[in-house]
């Protein structure tokens, strides 16, 4: 059996400025650093003592550092994969937020939606975001440890959930799994049917006391 954390990085100092995330590195605020504590406690608790862990995480610093608490308790290091970062807002990216609420576009009811340009110069299609973490997740399965953990971004966890699930990229355009920040998402393969199943989205029970 299988069993996959998904985790979204906790309050970062973007969040607080309302700037703009994507690949722009903000870090953790003393209230993200608590959470990403209480996130590894979390984790901890649900995975049985002496179990083989392995740590994947995206490259910037907000969830580094949430990686980090994890790798604490459990004595793994992060697999630091810039695959598993959040889409690219191009250079929008660390701009306020109003900025890019001015000028983007958002995608079509109908139409053409993996490849729509939200009007910002250099920023990621959906399909390059989707394509990036389905590369990244599929070597992550191809590895043969019963319990990973993936420290990664609120709008890449989208794709995390639709690649687990074997989604056809093709069909993602209309996918969307929003989950609070610090979420855990916890995702499950049975060894007898070989079914995925997503058992929790977005359980925030941990941050409670934060």
């Amino acid at each position: 059996m299988r069993t996959i954390y998904a985790v979204t990085h906790p309050e970062a100092t973007h969040h607080v400025e309302r700037v703009v995330g994507g690949w722009h590195d903000s870090q953790l605020t003393p209230v993200g650093l608590s959470a990403a504590a209480s996130i590894a406690q979390a984790l901890r608790a649900q995975i049985p003592d002496g179990a083989d862990v392995e740590l994947f995480s995206s490259d910037l610093q907000r969830t580094r550092q949430t990686a980090e608490k994890v790798a604490e308790l459990f004595g793994v290091k992060p697999i630091l994969d810039r695959r598993l970062r959040e889409k690219s807002y191009g250079e929008a990216g660390g701009r306020p937020q109003e900025w890019l609420d001015q000028r983007f576009v958002p995608p079509p009811a109908a139409g053409e939606r993996l490849e729509h340009d939200e009007g910002v110069e250099g920023a990621e299609t959906k399909a390059v975001l989707a394509q990036r973490i389905y590369a990244a997740m599929d070597e992550i399965l191809q590895r043969p440890c019963e319990h990973q953990i993936i420290v990664t971004h609120g709008g890449s966890l989208t794709f995390v959930v639709t690649s687990w699930i074997k989604m056809p990229i093709k069909a993602v355009g209309y996918a969307s799994f929003r989950v609070p920040s610090g979420s855990i998402t916890t995702l499950r393969e049975d060894d007898f049917f070989h079914n995925r199943t997503v058992v929790s989205l977005g359980d925030t029970r941990h941050l409670e006391k934060v």
